[in-house]
Parts: C-alpha cells; structure tokens; sequence
C-alpha cells in the first residue's frame, strides 16, 4: 500500500471515528456534569429555603418575643408595624379555653379559631387541610396569669414567591402530606420537595419546588455547540493536514519515486533525481544522488575492469537471458551489449542447444564453485574456447544469476602444442632432442634381436659458431641433421643430442655394416660447406658406436653412454675417426664411469673423505738434509678398497672438479704438517698441482690462506707441476710461480722428457727440482739411449743448479746407475711403496724412540 493511502486511512479510519467518539464521549460527559451541577445547585436551593423557612420562624417568634407586654389592642399596635411579613397576622388572646381575637384583622374563616382553641398551642407552620392556607404560628404568655397570646400570620403566595430565584424557580406550592426526597421530573421542569416545620399534631405539609429547565439547556445548548464548533476545528485541521500531506509530501515523494523508477541501471550515464520545492526532501535527494553517483562510480569502474580483461564476460538473469556484456564479449559475439541484452546465450555464441538448460540447472542448484569446460561452437570459426560458469548472488546469498567467462584458447592451445612439440623435438634442426630419443630408445628394440647406437660429436664446429655467428651455425647444424636423414632409412631413430652432438639408432644390423654406413655419414658430413665473408668452413666429426645383443631395457638405456664414450676415444684419434665400445677397454671403462666418479669426488670433498698418502724420495747426491716426500691422492670405493688415482683423476679432470680436488688436498697436507711440527726442519712434502690449477683464479690467496691458518713454513713444501701444463699454461704458471716463489715455495717440473719440452722453458722457470720421466729410467740399466737421456738431463740441471728426482726407480741397479750420472734423488717401488700418510707420524716417533 502506498504512504499517501495509508495517511488517508490513518485519518478517516482512525482518527476521525477517535475524534467522534471522543466528541460524543465528551458530550456525554458533559451532559452528566451538568445534571450532576443541576442536581447540586437544586439541592442547595432547597436547602437555602429551608434555612430561609426556618430563619423567618425564628424572626417571627423573635419578633413576638420583642412585644411589650399590655392590653390586646397595645399589642396590636405593637406587631402590625412590624414589617410586611406580619401585615396578615392575627393575634388571640387565650385565657383558660376562652380565645378571642384581639384587634381588626379577622382570619379568612372561623375553623382556624376552633382549631386553635382545640389545639395545645405550638410554634411551627400551620397548614389547613381544608382551605391550603398556611400559617405562621407563635405564642407568648400573657400579662396575667393563664393568658397567653397567640399569633397567627397567614403565608401569602407573594411570599413564596419571595423564596424563588428568578429563571429558575418557576412554582412554588404548598401540599399536603410528606415531601418526596428524590427529584423527579414533570416534563421539562425538575420538581424538589421540602418537608416543612408543621406544628405538633397538625396536618403535615411539604413544599414543592419547580425548577426551570430552559437555563440548564442553555448553558447545555452553548457547551454543545462549542464541543461541535472544535470538533469542527480538528475536522477541519485534519482535511488540511491530509491535503498538506498529499500536495506537500505525498506528491513530491511520488515524483522521486517515480524518478527513481525511471533509472536505468544499465545507463552509461549518471542520472540524478530533483527535488521540486519540498525542503523536507533535500537532505534525502542528496542522500540518493550521493549514492546513485557511487553506484555510478563503482559501475564505472567494474565495467572499465571487465572491459580490460582480455576473457569474454557474459552476465544473465535467473531465466538465463543475457544482461550485460564486456567488450571483449562484444568483439567476440559481433554484437553491442544493447542489443544482446534479452536473449539467450546459446543464440548469441551458436553453441551447444543445452548451454541455457545448463545454466538454469546450475542455478537452481545454488552452487557457487566454478564449472568449467570446453565450448564448442556453430559459427564455423577453427577457435578452441574454454567456457567456466559460475553463479551470481545477491548481498543475501540468493542466485539472481549467472557468470560465463569465455577465453579463447586458440593460441594457448596451439602455444601448448608448440611446446609438447619443443619438448620432444630440436627446435633447429627438427629431430627428436636428448629427452625424447632416449624416451623412445628402449621401445626401438622390442621389435628387433640387435640394437646399434652411433653417437656423433661434430668437429670445428666451435669455430663457426665464432667465427661467423650462432645464426651461421643454426644453418650448419641443419645442413647436418638432412646430411643425416639422406644416409639413414625413414624407420631408423635419429635426434640431435644437444650442442654439436647427434645419435641415431639401427636395429639388426652387423657392425661392419654399421662401419659402412658411419663412413658414408662422415663423407656426407665432411661434403656440407658453408661459406660465410667468402670463407668456406666445414666440419668433422667423430663417431662412436655401442651395439647391443639384448632387449634388456637397462642395457639399451646404456648404449648411448656406451657409445658417448667412445665418441671421446675416436676424438682422440684424430678427425674423422670410428671408434666401437669394447667394455674390456679399461681406458674406456673409467670414460664411462667418470660421472659417477665425479658424483663420488664431489662427495669425498664435501664430507672430507679423501686419503692422502706418501711415497719416500731417496737422497742419493744431494747436499740437502731434507728427507722428501711426494704426497699421493686415494680414494675409498663403497666396497672399501683403496683405489689408485688413474681410475678418478680424470673424471675430475672433465667434470672440472680438479682444482677442488688440488684445494683439498693441499687442504689436508697443511693440516697434517701442522700436527707434525717435529718434521719441519728435516721434511719437505710434494703436493702435484694439475694444469688447471695453475694460475687458476684465487689458488695463490688459498695457498697463502691456508698457510696461516695452520701456520706451516713454507719450506716444508714443494708443488709439483707437470710438464705439459706448464707449457700449455705458461703464462698464467710463470706467475704463480714467482708469486709463490716469493712466499718460500719451492717447485719441481714432473714428467720431464714426456712432452715437448725443451731446455728453453726449463731455463725461463723458477723451478727447484725436475722429475725426470719414469719411461727413461725404468730401462735405464739396460738401454744406452735412456741411460744418455737421462745424464744429459741431469748434466743441463747441475749447470743450472737445479737438483733432479728420477722417477720409476725399482731395483738396485738402477739405483747404481743414478748415482754413477749423479742424479739427486730417486723415487719408486725400489725405494719405497706409497703409504697412508697418516702412519709417517707413527713411525717418526718410533724412530726418536729407538734412538
């Protein structure tokens, strides 16, 4: 019900019928307090005369009282002058039962004197039954003895009329019999009686009253008609305020709603409401365009961040009909929000005929997690869409709709395609990468009773990488990969490995045909010519093969290590070489197990778990008292054997692991030396350093590092440098070198005469000792040549006052030889087996003991 309705039916439903009945409830008050004044004002009438009655009798007989005594006629005289009241009034003189008159007044009839005479005299009123006439009577004892006069004064009409109060008394009568003690009513007049004071045995009489009614109905008449004129009034007042209320508030709340009902809240417009002339209203106007403009605001500002999203944004009522659209929906749909707003999601996208039964049931269901799937449409359009449904609530938790999110996943899926694609093919060459050809390699030979895995490394590749770009180099890896193809049949498995490295797989094939065909790969390989500045660059390549004769899957997983392996070996022949996997190849066993040694290496290092041990140095010329040692590197295996350096040294090597290894054992050697302080004056210990470890950035410091920490002199300690590595790094050697040279280091060149050394690079490096090569001494009782080698060695090294150490020393004889060409030192089993290094402190200290 609208508010003007319900005032209108506030006022004539309720207050009204509550101002007539309180009207009506007055006026029947009222009319009761005027009978209840009426009644009173009556009975104080009556009471005044009977207190007038009374005073006059009393008057009367005080009057009688004042009378000198005398004869008749002086008494006569005497009460006639006495005012009106006794103007009628007789005297008799009664003397025994004799009464005679006294005076000129006679009674209007002799039976009063009979009466009287008849009678004891009283005082009182007299009322004669016979005629109505009333009088006063009074007594007063004579002048003689038994006399007594007797006043009669007869009560005229004039007299009671005398009583009456002008318009209200309208009769006043005198009747016989007892007065009546209620009011009652004779018509319109009210009518009150009063017993009156009647002489002792008299006739008993009352007055009766009539009271006029016109004045009480007067005054009843003016407070009726002033009740009905502010009835009236109030009427009156109400018809005003309800016209006020509906011209002043009814009307104008109207047009605000009616304002309001013309928003549309999908206006891009901010429309406010006016207030016309109602004050009342401003601060609720205010209050509304205030929150219109934040609704605006907020609108605003969630269009402009659903219109920012690149998903289609579809928003539907409870009956699944489009409300609104973002502009990515509106690109998508081909339509303006406008127009799609009304119809039916399915009609708009060309979708599957259930996507609205969906929605209806998704709504319904008031589930408010997401739904999501794939959208297929009818347009025809090749687009992958993913569609996600949710439900839209109110501020009460109630569905009032739903949301389709719609993205078009074309690119993603193609991007996703691209990548499943990247993930199992070379993104240059096309083939299959390391990750997917070893994925595929054990399912190859299932269908096959032999499996050959050629790995090939390409050679001089580097150089065209930076020589003429990475893009140059793209181009020659490619020229590779369809080199490959053209020799190998469509069944065959082929990847590129990563870098300059490939690998294909041929079943059941022998190895000299695999011979054949890795030649005929190597010539097509060594054919493809890439010019780059008017330079022609090509490559080689090296190949390895591991043929398998099992289906075992573990040993498959293997042939491309096996065959990685001997990759290495044929690079090492030179370019352009073949090289098949013999497991009984030692040198090809440790390659293979290098990574594994290098794991355990890393290992040994972290958890300090390498063993150092020691191989004594024989003084044979020397002038030094120093007792040599040259400290030697083990490794524990997981079956506990001690295992000599040959089989981890080079893992180390190409996992780049050896100048760590360098660290910890100069690491260890130091600490050891400052556990012996007894061995610093006579002892000096060798400690080999790779050829990465020279110059290596940061090895001076850790040298010198560690020499404080453990506080060791530096003359306890001569670093081993092999001759190759201080060829191939001679700069950066010759400065580590002087460096440490400075610091008290002495240095001793190992394997000299292995290499290409000459006497020139012994002449430039500040060494101490040269280690001649144990292949010239091994023989060197029985060959004149290595017997020439090595005192010639030895004769230069005097010259330049350096001491020399021969290596390989296993018998007496040899040790003859040295002496006899005066080499300083002697090393090897004849001298003395390595051994841990750890037990030297125990036999120094059995050596103090026995001396």
């Amino acid at each position: 019900m609208q508010i003007g309705k319900k005032v209108v039916l506030v006022i004539f439903g309720v207050c009204i019928p509550l101002l007539i009945a309180v009207f009506f409830t007055g006026i029947t008050w009222l009319r009761s307090e005027i009978d209840v004044v009426r009644t009173n004002a009556i009975e104080k009438y009556i009471k005044s005369i009977e207190a007038q009655i009374t005073n006059d009798l009393d008057h009367f007989q005080l009057i009688i009282d004042s009378i000198q005594y005398g004869s008749a006629e002086t008494v006569s005289t005497k009460v006639w002058p006495r005012g009106q009241l006794f103007n009628d009034t007789q005297i008799f003189l009664l003397t025994g039962d004799d009464l005679h008159r006294v005076g000129e007044p006679s009674l209007q009839s002799d039976h009063h004197i009979t009466y009287l005479s008849s009678s004891s005299i009283k005082n009182g009123i007299y009322f004669s039954p016979l005629t109505s006439e009333v009088f006063f009577i009074g007594t007063k004892r004579g002048i003689h003895l038994g006399e007594q006069y007797v006043f009669a004064s007869q009560l005229t009409t004039k007299y009671f009329e005398s009583l009456g109060l002008i318009n209200l008394v309208t009769d006043i009568e005198i009747l016989q019999g007892n007065a009546k003690t209620a009011l009652y009513k004779v018509g319109d007049t009210t009518v009150a009686e009063l017993n009156l004071p009647n002489v002792v045995g008299t006739t008993a009489a009352h007055l009766q009253v009539s009271f006029s009614n016109p004045l009480i109905l007067k005054m009843e008449q003016k407070y009726t008609q002033l009740s009905l004129v502010i009835f009236a009034l109030f009427i009156i007042l109400q018809i005003a305020a309800l016209f006020w209320f509906r011209f002043g508030v009814v009307k104008p709340f109207k047009k605000l709603t009616a304002q309001l009902a013309d928003l549309d809240p999908r206006s891009n417009k901010l429309v406010q409401i006016h207030n016309e002339g109602v004050n009342e209203f401003t601060p609720l106007t205010s209050g509304i365009n205030n929150f219109l403009q934040d609704i605006y605001q907020h609108e605003q500002r969630s269009k402009s961040t659903l219109d920012s999203i690149t998903e289609a944004v579809i928003l539907t009522d409870i009956n699944a009909n489009v409300t609104y659209l973002n502009a990515c929906a509106e690109r998508l749909l081909q339509c303006t929000s406008e127009q799609a707003i009304g119809k039916s999601p399915d009609a708009l996208l060309r979708a599957e005929k259930d996507l609205k039964q969906r929605l209806i049931s998704l709504m319904q269901s008031g589930d408010l997690r997401q739904k999501s799937g794939p959208l297929t449409t009818l347009s025809g359009d090749a687009k992958l869409m993913s569609l996600t449904l949710s439900n839209l609530t109110s501020h009460s938790g109630d569905v009032v709709g739903a949301v389709l999110v719609i993205k078009d996943t074309t690119r993603e899926m193609l991007l996703i395609r691209q990548l499943k694609r990247n993930v199992h093919f070379d993104r240059v060459t096309g083939l299959l990468n390391r990750a997917a050809f070893e994925e595929r390699l054990p399912s190859y030979i299932e269908a096959s009773n032999s499996l050959a895995v050629v790995y090939l490394d390409l050679e001089q590749f580097k150089l065209i990488n930076e020589s003429c770009g990475f893009a140059t180099g793209d181009k020659m890896l490619c020229l590779v990969a369809r080199a490959l193809e053209s020799c190998l049949i469509e069944n065959e498995l082929l990847g590129r490995l990563g870098g300059d490295e490939f690998s294909f797989a041929i079943r059941d094939i022998s190895a000299l045909e695999v011979a054949k065909l890795t030649k005929r790969i190597i010539a097509s390989i060594h054919s493809q010519v890439i010019k780059d500045k008017a330079i022609t660059y090509r490559v080689g390549v090296s190949v390895g093969v591991a043929l398998a004769r099992s289906r075992n899957i573990d040993d498959v997983r293997e042939l491309l290590k096996d065959a990685s392996v001997a990759c290495l070996a044929a690079k090492k022949k030179g370019s352009n070489q073949i090289h098949f996997y013999d497991s009984r190849d030692k040198e090809l066993s440790y390659q293979r197990n290098a990574p594994a040694w290098a794991v355990r290496i890393a290992q040994a290092i972290d958890n300090s778990e390498l063993i150092l041990y020691y191989q004594k140095i024989k003084r044979l010329s020397s002038y030094s008292h120093r007792q040599r040692m040259e400290i030697l590197l083990r490794i524990q295996d997981s079956s506990g054997r001690i295992l000599p350096p040959a089989q981890f040294i080079a893992a180390a090597e190409r996992f780049k692991l050896i100048v760590d290894v360098d660290k910890e054992v100069i690491r260890k050697a130091f600490l050891w030396l400052s556990l012996n302080e007894q061995v610093w004056d006579d002892h000096c210990l060798s400690i080999n350093l790779s050829g990465n470890s020279l110059g290596a950035e940061g090895m001076v410091d850790y040298i010198l590092q560690q020499q404080n920490r453990f506080g060791i002199p530096s003359c306890c300690v001569c670093f081993e440098i092999t001759e190759t590595s201080a060829i191939q790094n001679h700069s950066r050697a010759m400065k580590m070198l002087f460096a440490l040279r400075k610091r008290g280091f002495a240095f001793a060149l190992d394997d000299f005469g292995s290499g290409f050394a000459s006497y020139g690079y012994l002449k430039e490096m500040p060494v101490d000792y040269v280690k001649i090569d144990g292949c010239f001494v091994k023989h060197l009782a029985s060959n004149a040549k290595d017997y020439a080698i090595v005192k010639s060695v030895s004769d230069v090294c005097r010259v330049m006052g350096i001491e020399t150490v021969a290596e390989f020393v296993e018998n007496q004889e040899i040790i003859d030889k040295l002496e006899a060409i005066g080499v300083n030192y002697a090393q090897g089993y004849g001298i003395g087996r390595p051994q841990p290094l750890n037990s030297y402190k125990h036999e120094v200290l059995l050596t103090q003991s026995i001396a």
